[in-house]
């Protein structure tokens, strides 16, 4: 299970998503669902079974249902999430 990150996407309604933040911190995460995000502020590092990504400000993010990784959250971090 691969997280993909895409930059530079035209992302228009990720607005009415929720809003999910995070200070600096590491912990494990599994998703039950596939999220998408949209990173407004922030700097972290997900550890993925397959790869490991660096996502920042302008990062559009899909993580795959059953992932299981690990959060290291190196600046407190703000994101618009939806599960689809």
């Amino acid at each position: 299970m691969k997280i993909k990150v895409i930059k530079n996407k035209d992302v228009t309604d990720y607005k009415n998503w929720s809003i999910w933040e995070c200070e600096p911190s590491t912990f494990d995460w599994t998703y039950a669902e596939e999220e998408h995000c949209f990173i407004l502020k922030g700097n972290v590092e997900v550890i993925g079974e397959v790869n490991t990504v660096t996502i920042e400000p302008g990062d559009y993010v899909i993580f795959p249902r059953g992932l299981s990784c690990v959060w290291k959250v190196s600046k407190a971090v703000k994101k618009h999430y939806t599960f689809k």
